[in-house]
């Protein structure tokens, strides 16, 4: 593992994208400030701070695309709800990778396949982690509420260097074994910290909004919702 620190970038995923021919397999870019941070569907990540975490990884398992990939994000969510609670906090996942603390979010993830004709070049797996923004810091997020490590812990609260070397062996330690095995290698992990099955749900996708009942998650780590006596098995979306 290499790790790559900026002082700052637009995003660490499009930095990644830049110079992806010229980096390593599980090279690590962390930057202290991002100018133009984006999470999933096409949202900004704000930046609150350079105490926060803007990091991306860059894979190359292979130059053909494995299934398994397509679960990069929700195995990486298990890494940083794990890193969480050893600090003593409850995580919870909301489908299919964002990690809440009492339902705000703390941590987000925007995975990016980089594909040159059939042939994989690489997958960047970027995400954002608020550990050091405080009450002031997170109301500046107007369409969501949030939290931090430091909201959360006060003065207990990790160094983010500290917090990431944690994350960063969590991941790498069964980055192996998840590629061979797929989500259901986290699965039960999954599972174990997701509230909403079992209850009526609306989930935005990228051209409309579904409601139903949210049956399970797969061996595949979609979402099956049951809208009247039809069920839909969600690849991509977003729980409201």
């Amino acid at each position: 593992m290499k790790i790559l620190s900026l002082e700052e970038t637009d995003s660490t995923n499009i930095y990644a994208k830049q110079h992806l021919a010229e980096l390593e397999d599980c090279t690590v870019i962390s930057s202290r400030r991002q100018t133009a941070g984006r999470g999933r569907l096409n949202r900004s990540w704000l930046d609150l701070g350079d105490g926060n975490l803007f990091v991306s990884i860059v894979l190359k398992p292979s130059e053909v695309f494995n299934k398994n990939f397509v679960n990069l994000t929700q195995f990486l969510s298990v890494c940083i709800a794990k890193t969480i609670e050893s600090y003593g906090l409850k995580t919870e996942i909301k489908w299919p990778n964002d990690v809440n603390i009492n339902g705000k979010k703390i941590a987000g993830i925007l995975s990016e396949t980089v594909m040159q004709g059939a042939k994989l070049k690489g997958i960047i797996l970027g995400f954002g982690i608020n550990v050091t923004a405080d009450s002031d810091d997170v109301k500046k997020v107007a369409d969501k509420e949030v939290t931090s490590l430091s909201i959360e812990l006060g003065s207990n609260a990790p160094e983010k260097s500290d917090f990431l070397t944690n994350l960063l062996n969590c991941f790498l330690g069964d980055y192996n074994k998840f590629m061979e095995e797929g989500f259901c290698f986290i699965k039960h992990d999954y599972l174990s910290r997701v509230n909403f099955i079992g209850k009526e749900i609306s989930v935005k996708l990228p051209n409309e909004i579904k409601c139903g009942f949210a049956e399970s998650i797969d061996d595949d780590g979609a979402l099956h919702l049951k809208e009247n006596k039809e069920v839909f098995v969600l690849t991509i979306g977003d729980i409201i």
